[in-house]
């Protein structure tokens, strides 16, 4: 790969990703529920990949099943991002997106109990070490934050939520594959329409945007986050190795918790920071390309690294 092409997709996934960290700050900032506000990025990016689909000349799959788990792979998009949103409320925009990157853990368990692969000692490794970091950003923060076990549970059960809607991307691709534009838009359709009964249940009276700066930033929040910052990054991974990626993506935690700890002023002490860099750290070396028995595994990641959401 040439070297200006090699650095272009760097800029383009590390800018990408630090847009991504600052949509939980649009979150965090705006007056709206979690669902509810997971409903109108949905909704919008639907919007948006429809013109695109239709200036690009792409055009529904033929296979139901593939609409299906298309429409289905968007249903667990809505649920992650709703619970993240969540998650953000109770613990902020930094420690909930660490913990919604611990997706690639439930990849790997999703991996091994359907789609028979193995696990490497360095997958465990990581593993454990991913345990021991969430554990030392969670002793302080369950002292002072009575909203901790709610923000802990929906942060990591939001990562799940990811890993289940990149499994039913590959689904998706399996069946028949499925152009890029046409698939986000089948995402976007099945993620909104999931999300309208809990959105009425849980977010009544706060579903609505208040004023036209509100407007704004939810317009931004599902163009710009959804949108362009994705397009960023799906234009960036194919173009860069797989370790690479997998380090340059914990730019957006990161982005995260700088945004966290500066612009809202969360208190995050020594022992915090230290969980966080030893969590990131045990991200990436999940994210490593194993050795060559283990093949199988990483072609298995490599189609969801294509597929990022946040």
């Amino acid at each position: 790969m040439p070297i200006a092409s090699s650095r272009s997709a760097v800029t383009g996934l590390v800018i990408g990703c630090v847009i991504f960290g600052l949509g939980s700050l649009i979150v965090a900032h705006v007056d709206i529920g979690g669902w509810a506000m997971a409903f109108w990025r949905l909704a919008i990016s639907g919007v948006v990949f429809a013109v695109l689909a239709k200036m690009t000349g792409q055009r529904l799959p033929r296979s139901k099943r593939a609409i299906f788990y298309g429409l289905l792979s968007g249903a667990f998009l809505g649920l992650d991002l709703a619970l993240w949103h969540e998650s953000i409320y109770a613990v902020g925009p930094g420690i909930s997106t660490l913990l919604n990157s611990l997706q690639i853990f439930f990849l790997a368990a999703i991996g091994f109990l359907y789609f028979n692969e193995r696990q490497s000692v360095l997958q465990l490794i990581s593993l454990v070490l991913a345990m021991l970091g969430v554990a030392m950003i969670g002793s302080p923060e369950f002292a002072q934050n009575k909203a901790a076990t709610w923000g802990f549970i929906t942060g990591i059960v939001s990562g799940a939520m990811l890993a289940a809607s990149m499994t039913f991307i590959r689904k998706t691709h399996d069946t028949e594959p499925t152009p890029i534009f046409m698939l986000m838009q089948l995402v976007s359709i099945g993620g909104g329409l999931a999300m309208i009964v809990p959105m009425f249940v849980f977010d009544m009276g706060n579903m609505l945007p208040n004023t036209w700066s509100d407007i704004g930033w939810i317009l931004i929040y599902g163009t710009v986050m959804q949108c362009l910052a994705w397009g960023l990054i799906a234009y960036s991974i194919p173009k860069l190795s797989l370790a690479l990626t997998g380090l340059l993506l914990l730019t957006e935690p990161v982005a995260a918790l700088v945004i966290d700890y500066t612009w809202l002023d969360k208190p995050i002490n020594t022992l915090q920071w230290s969980g966080a860099l030893l969590t990131m750290f045990a991200i990436y070396l999940g994210s490593l390309k194993p050795k060559p028995r283990a093949l199988r595994r990483y072609r298995f990641f490599a189609k969801f690294y294509k597929h990022p959401y946040k």
